[in-house]
Order: C-alpha cells, then sequence, then structure tokens
C-alpha cells in the first residue's frame, strides 16, 4: 500500500433495528426524505432494506429483530448523528409531520445548535446544525 492512500474509502451503512421495514420505509422515505436505495428480498426470511439522506453516502439498514439471535430490539439510542443545514426550519417541519423531538434545537458546549428525535419505533438521532 502506498503512503498516503486509503485502505477504507467510507462507511457503507449502519443498520437500525424496526419492528416493520414497510412502516419503517415510509417514515423514513416520506416523512424525513429519505431515498431508498435497495429493497431486496434475499430469501423469504430476509429482506434488505437501505435508505439515504439525499446526497449522502453512508446508508441506513433497516433490520429486523429475527436478523439477530442475541434478541436485538428497536429503540433507543442509534449514535447516528444526522446533520441539517436550518436546524429550525428542519425541526419546525418535521414537528409538523409528526416527527417527536425529545425537546427543540438548543445550543450544545462546543457551539452548534442539535436536538434529538425518534422514529416510531424508537431509535433516536442526533440532529445538528452545520
Amino acid at each position: 500500500m502506498r503512503k498516503g492512500s486509503l485502505m477504507i474509502a467510507y462507511v457503507h451503512s449502519a443498520t437500525i433495528i424496526v419492528s416493520d421495514q414497510e412502516k419503517a420505509l415510509d417514515f423514513y422515505v416520506n416523512t424525513l426524505g429519505f431515498e431508498k436505495v435497495f429493497d431486496n428480498q434475499l430469501d423469504p426470511n430476509m429482506r434488505f432494506v437501505t435508505v439515504v439522506p439525499p446526497g449522502a453516502q453512508t446508508q441506513v439498514a433497516l433490520g429486523l429483530p429475527s436478523w439477530y439471535e442475541d434478541g436485538r430490539k428497536p429503540g433507543g439510542y442509534t449514535g447516528i448523528s444526522l446533520i441539517t443545514r436550518d436546524i429550525d426550519e428542519a425541526y419546525k417541519t418535521l414537528t409538523e409531520r409528526g416527527v417527536t423531538f425529545t425537546k427543540p434545537p438548543e445550543m450544545m458546549p462546543w457551539g452548534q445548535r442539535a436536538t434529538w428525535f425518534s422514529d416510531p419505533d424508537g431509535n433516536e438521532f442526533f440532529l445538528v446544525e452545520e
């Protein structure tokens, strides 16, 4: 490997657990404005669905609890941060569309305004203005 080249180019996807892929797909596409990238039935018990914010590269895979043997369930903090250019407009629009926020956007200690919201399964995302 030559100096300066990267072995890893980018993050392909992060998986969140949802209770119903159709319901989740509707939320991410029609409420958040994401785009569907993959929707493939791999076998009778495995449908691979990913969504992505417009223009983004890293996808969010909508996984089911049945994919895992360790008892994973939907809900909780995902560790996924999403960027918006105008947090006040995003907060207003998404609130009008029924998205649940923990509280209005506020200034974070590092100087950016941000808040948290949840999908219908309680998966929590950090929304920050950049």
